[in-house]
């Protein structure tokens, strides 16, 4: 995995209905918790969902793609870790790895690796580019391995 330089990490359990008859996590709700660790990290960054749509600017979902690796279970602690991996003028690609934390005695296990890349869109739904000053805090948050165009 690559070292992005600013990464956020959220803590969840899971809930009962987040699983299916047999106590397992429904696929798609590992797309929630990607929304829950992405929304806290623009959070973080300074600009969070709610005041970027005050001014204008929606983010919408372009592209997802998840790796599944192990199940979460319902009751279990899983941690969302979140990355930015690339940010272009109009777009911004993030990086996930869903896990259950370890203890003393074991290592965290690796449930989910995931991408997302959600695009600029103004009320109408065309494209924009991203504000100036989010568009600073996503770059800053790349290293030299990331891509910033």
């Amino acid at each position: 995995m690559n070292d992005f330089s600013f990464r956020t990490t959220v803590e969840l359990r899971v809930r009962y209905p987040e699983t299916d008859q047999m106590g397992v996590v429904y696929h798609a709700n590992y797309l929630a918790w990607c929304d829950i660790g992405r929304t806290e990290l623009i959070r973080r960054l300074g600009k969070p969902y709610a005041e970027l749509e005050k001014e204008g600017v929606f983010l919408a979902v372009a592209d997802a793609s998840l790796r599944y690796h192990a199940p979460a279970r319902y009751d279990d602690r899983v941690q969302v870790e979140t990355w930015v991996e690339e940010v272009r003028s109009r777009t911004v690609s993030f990086g996930y790895l869903i896990s259950r934390p370890g203890s003393e005695e074991s290592r965290p296990e690796r449930l989910v690796s995931a991408r997302t890349t959600l695009i600029a869109l103004d009320r109408a739904g065309g494209t924009r580019k991203l504000p100036p000053d989010l568009l600073a805090a996503l770059r800053g948050a790349l290293t030299t391995e990331g891509a910033a165009t």
